[in-house]
């Protein structure tokens, strides 16, 4: 169902976007040799409907997504979402999603686990889990699924997992790029997917920017952050660059930290929008020194 794609999605972008500020060791170097500083959190978006169009057959959907980030550069970071949404079809009827997923990634981006379930009406419909390595950074990566079924999957060097298209991106957008594509493996269906994306990348929005934005208890300390608008294309694998349209586009506005805000999901047919309404910061893992 679209809402379970939704719910991916979502996962992938925040996974790629959502941080909050804090002292952490740094993961990579911008272009300009400053640290990118990740910070744990938890975030609480409101989902509402957006648009629709053509048809889509969708009158209403609310939703409520917590996402969770503990963790370090040194002892690897571990994401935890749960997503909810009650989609409702013109003809009144009702169903209620439940995405719950977790997932550890190594610092240095050789590592990968996850772990996720959805439940429709309470009613579990899907489970996936699997373990994704590469011996080094230039060799190819192995996947060993677990859930729904035992499978070996063996995927390009070049794909990124989540976190390392985290950094990947906010260093682009420090380095004035305006676009950057990237191949990116988060677990989705059933965990065979790779999505060819290609990210969009606005004009700078320097510190103070964040005050425009409704009032969120602590969020006010993004304010000393430059931020840029994103845009995110997901498509099937090699079709990007064609003509054929992406599987859904995913918008934000990206904090220099990685915090994001304003998060917008257009599917085609219909379009859903979130608003950050709860953010808490984390006491962040500190790193031994060696």
């Amino acid at each position: 169902m679209t809402t379970s794609r939704l719910a991916r999605a979502l996962r992938a972008g925040l996974g790629a976007a959502a941080f909050g500020v804090a002292f952490v060791p740094a993961l990579a170097l911008s272009a300009a040799g400053e640290p990118i500083v990740l910070s744990p959190h938890r975030a609480i978006y409101q989902m509402t409907l957006a648009a629709t169009r053509g048809g889509a057959g969708v009158s209403s959907v609310v939703g409520r997504m917590a996402y969770d980030l503990t963790g370090s550069a040194c002892e690897g970071y571990t994401q935890g979402m749960r997503f909810v949404t009650r989609l409702t079809n013109q003809s009144g009827n009702t169903v209620v999603t439940d995405l719950r997923s977790s997932s550890w990634e190594d610092g240095s981006g050789k590592r990968f686990r996850f772990d996720s379930s959805q439940y429709r009406d309470e009613k579990a419909t899907e489970n996936t889990a699997g373990d994704a390595a590469r011996p080094d950074t230039s060799d190819g990566i192995k996947v060993e699924l677990t859930k729904p079924a035992k499978k070996n999957l063996s995927l390009p060097a070049r794909v990124y997992f989540p976190m390392q298209h985290t950094i990947a991106l906010i260093k682009a957008a420090r380095a004035n790029k305006t676009s950057f594509r990237a191949d990116l493996y988060d677990g989705s269906e059933k965990g065979e997917k790779v999505y060819d994306t290609v990210a969009a990348i606005g004009r700078v929005q320097p510190p103070g920017g964040q005050r425009k934005l409704p009032a969120v208890k602590n969020a006010e300390r993004l304010d000393r952050q430059s931020a840029w608008p994103v845009s995110i294309a997901y498509f099937e694998p090699g079709a990007a660059g064609s003509d054929a349209l992406p599987v859904y586009e995913l918008s934000f506005l990206m904090f220099e930290n990685g915090v994001s805000r304003q998060l917008y999901i257009d599917y085609g047919e219909f379009a859903l929008q979130g608003e950050l309404t709860e953010i808490t910061f984390h006491e962040p893992s500190k790193c031994e020194a060696k």
